[in-house]
């Protein structure tokens, strides 16, 4: 067995100021500290435990952390609250739903705003809608959702959780709210992916009421501003996002001040088919960051500019800015748009050697998207065949409209019953009825372009037996002068 290095107890506590484990030798050396420290009796002090609790909060040193707070007597409630916000998020829960059962401890504003914060982190890997609900029974219960950071944080978490309904309920019921209250509402309207267009407007209905309906005196802040800009982009109504280009620029920031803004700016003008202005907006910026040069080039590539989109990539080199995938993604898409296949193939060719980056899925689905719309079917399958990563049904999805639009029947038939098996060898419940649909009636359609009407009649049938049926396609009309624009109106 290892002996203890003696250290002297004056110098402890500067050891554990290492905040974080990994600049000790190893955790070895930490379980050494932490004998040294009941050696010398100096466990009995709150700070130092922190520390000690503090250093051991890691996915391999969790266990440690909890207990070094079971040992402490009587409970702290300080300590408990620094292990809950240091613990990851699903076993924050989980020591938390512990901790309820088998102690007395008397939680604080502060352990609900960590616990609901850890909700709702964990919303974007597993759903913990239901754990969230708990500790929001909990907080009612108690009578801490009058403390503005907890309903703040309820807000946070419900949006994160899909469930607007429920935030909206609890930012109405919320007599006093920040300007962090406002713009986690606005920002969970702007991140739900279903009913974009629907939230994006309740967005601008809630910042209106930000700006003229609160008498508590709360303005905008450059977040709800960044927010606000994302809903413009989202509903691509220029007349609106003009309005909020000249908010900004008479009450709030100036884009030197702001690379955030200017960022939300150019993504916001580029959606809106207006790239000059993008341009202009990106070339003022005097501090940009990967996301502002990522904005730029999807903006380019979205208006069909592929050689000025793979120009973005030498641009930002010379600038000192490395590209992640997010960029390269705009840049195949570039690629795609504007049938560079020579120039997207050689990209993909040098991503991981050059840039250090490792092609993700939506990465070879670009470049079979860019083969297919080539008409180079035959290549774009062997580049499937040989792909490193399994190919997903996105990607076979997309191999299967090239076929179709080039009339390769013989290719699209292979695609297609590729497709179908893999709808059958995945539950019902995780694919979209929708994309299943799409399957059947592509592979349909090749079918029916080559007249094997036998064949299209076969599909038809299968998809009545599994009763699968289409989905109904639908279509919006935004007015420059409708509702949005009201936002900015008296």
């Amino acid at each position: 067995m290892q002996s203890l290095i003696p250290i002297p107890s004056r110098y402890l506590s500067s050891l554990l100021q290492l905040k974080h484990p990994l600049k000790l030798k190893s955790l070895s050396h930490l379980k050494q500290i932490h004998a040294q420290l009941l050696t010398n009796d100096r466990l009995k002090s709150p700070p130092i435990l922190a520390q000690l609790i503090q250093c051991f909060s890691t996915p391999l040193a969790t266990t440690h952390a909890h207990l070094i707070l079971t040992h402490f007597h009587p409970p702290n409630l300080y300590l408990f609250n620094l292990l809950i916000r240091c613990t990851k998020p699903r076993d924050s829960i989980h020591l938390f739903a512990h901790w309820v059962s088998k102690s007395s401890l008397s939680f604080d504003n502060f352990t609900y705003v960590f616990l609901l914060g850890a909700c709702a982190r964990s919303c974007t890997a597993v759903s913990t809608l239901f754990e969230g609900k708990q500790v929001h029974a909990r907080v009612m219960k108690h009578g801490f959702l009058s403390d503005v950071m907890v309903g703040t944080t309820a807000v946070h978490f419900y949006a994160s959780s899909r469930d607007v309904g429920s935030a909206c309920r609890v930012f109405d019921e919320m007599a006093v709210r920040s300007s962090a209250t406002w713009n986690a509402m606005i920002k969970g309207y702007c991140s739900q992916k279903l009913k974009v267009g629907e939230y994006a407007s309740d967005a601008f209905a809630l910042f209106k009421e930000m700006l003229v309906g609160d008498v508590s005196g709360v303005t905008p802040t450059d977040t709800t501003m960044v927010c606000v800009l994302s809903a413009a982009s989202q509903l691509g109504v220029l007349g609106t996002g003009t309005c909020i280009h000249g908010y900004i620029e008479k009450t709030i920031y100036t884009l030197e001040l702001d690379v955030f803004i200017g960022t939300g700016l150019v993504d916001m003008y580029a959606k809106c088919g207006c790239l000059d202005s993008a341009m202009y907006v990106f070339k003022r910026m005097k501090e940009r960051n990967v996301l502002t040069w990522t904005a730029m080039a999807t903006g380019l590539a979205v208006h069909g500019k592929g050689k000025q989109a793979l120009e973005i990539l030498d641009a930002m080199e010379a600038h000192g800015v490395k590209p992640n995938s997010v960029t390269f993604t705009s840049l195949f898409s570039a690629c795609c748009h504007a049938g560079l296949v020579e120039e997207g193939l050689c990209l993909f060719h040098s991503i991981e050697r050059e840039f250090g980056v490792e092609p993700l899925i939506q990465h070879y689905g670009c470049v079979v998207d860019l083969l297919g719309r080539a008409g180079h079917l035959k290549e774009a399958y062997s580049f499937v065949k040989d792909m490193k990563v399994k190919p997903d049904a996105v990607l076979w999805r997309s191999l299967l409209n090239a076929c179709k639009v080039h009339g390769d029947v013989v290719m699209g038939e292979k695609v297609g019953k590729i497709l179908l098996q893999l709808q059958q060898q995945t539950e019902l419940s995780v694919v979209e009825s929708s994309d299943v649909s799409e399957d059947y009636v592509a592979l349909s359609n090749v079918y029916a372009y080559a007249e094997r009407w036998e064949d299209v009649g076969m599909v038809r049938d299968m998809m009545k037996i599994k009763g699968i049926q289409t989905k109904p396609g639908c279509s919006s009309v935004q007015s420059f002068r409708g509702r949005l624009l009201d936002v900015f109106s008296g």
